[in-house]
């Protein structure tokens, strides 16, 4: 009994001490077939099971008539984060339903910083909290994401 309880305790270990490198194969993964991620110019600071931190630069040409950065650049840097974040445990999640508030406009040259927190996790539902925030810590978005959890993993190979 005690043996199958450190052979239990021993994959525990291993499976925890894994994840972050699976998240970070993960992002990875997806990262190098996301051309509009790339485009924006999105930086991978952090990526956890659950969690990551994206940086990028507002340009020229995010800017709208109003010379502030279009709603869809913010929107679009906290939807990558979620998509990073839900799928960083192995398994592919697609969003199903997303909102966001602008709280203060984003000039050219910004630098912007999502943070995404996972609120709830299920079987197949996941929800998302992502915070952007500017270079001067200000709030600029509030984003909620939901995302439906396939069946299917990243690397089948590798049992995750």
């Amino acid at each position: 009994m005690f043996r199958m309880i450190l052979e239990l305790s021993a994959h525990s270990y291993f499976y925890e001490m894994k994840q972050p490198e699976l998240s970070k194969a993960v992002v990875d993964k997806m990262m190098a077939q996301d051309w509009f991620s790339q485009w924006l110019g999105i930086e991978v600071m952090k990526t956890e099971p659950g969690s990551c931190e994206l940086r990028m630069v507002i340009r020229h040409e995010m800017l709208n008539g109003f010379s502030i950065a279009h709603g869809g650049i913010t929107y679009s840097l906290a939807d990558s984060a979620l998509a990073f974040a839900s799928n960083g445990h192995g398994r592919m999640a697609v969003s199903v339903e997303t909102s966001i508030s602008h709280t203060e406009p984003l000039r050219e040259g910004d630098i912007i910083t999502a943070y995404a927190e996972e609120v709830s996790l299920s079987n197949k539902i996941g929800i998302y909290h992502i915070k952007v925030l500017n270079q001067k810590n200000e709030t600029v978005a509030l984003f909620k994401g939901t995302v439906y959890r396939t069946g299917k993993d990243w690397f089948p190979e590798s049992g995750s």
